[in-house]
């Protein structure tokens, strides 16, 4: 059930934003790091948009609901390895900033889709 291209959806938007800003991250860090942390929050970012998608395409609201909160689930994590990438001093918190923010407003537009489609569900 698309509810709309999820191209047009903001929340897609915002996050594919945050992809970028974590990629950009990501070119600041260790060489050592490209197997381990590195790796580690391309696959988790990149899962962001992608379950956002693939919920979008599901045949049901509560289907959507779910990719919704698995991408929000994925958002948490990114931002624990971006704080992890600061306490290790691979990027400074300023580098930061940007990524963490967006982090912030994609979590906030998941939760307000989530309780969107909560009250279609009841």
């Amino acid at each position: 059930m698309a509810w709309q291209n999820y191209k047009q959806l903001n929340v897609w938007n915002k996050s594919m934003e945050l992809t970028d800003a974590v990629y950009d991250l990501i070119e600041k860090m260790p060489k050592t790091e490209q197997f381990s942390l590195a790796a580690q929050l391309r696959r988790a970012v990149i899962s962001v948009p992608s379950n956002i998608a693939e919920g979008n395409g599901r045949v049901s609201a509560k289907e959507f609901k779910q990719f919704l909160s698995v991408a929000k689930g994925s958002v948490y994590e990114v931002e624990t390895q971006l704080l992890i990438g600061v306490r290790r001093q691979f990027f400074s918190q300023a580098d930061a900033e940007i990524a963490l923010s967006l982090c912030d407003d994609v979590s906030r537009m998941l939760t307000g889709l989530i309780f969107h489609l909560n009250k279609k569900l009841s």
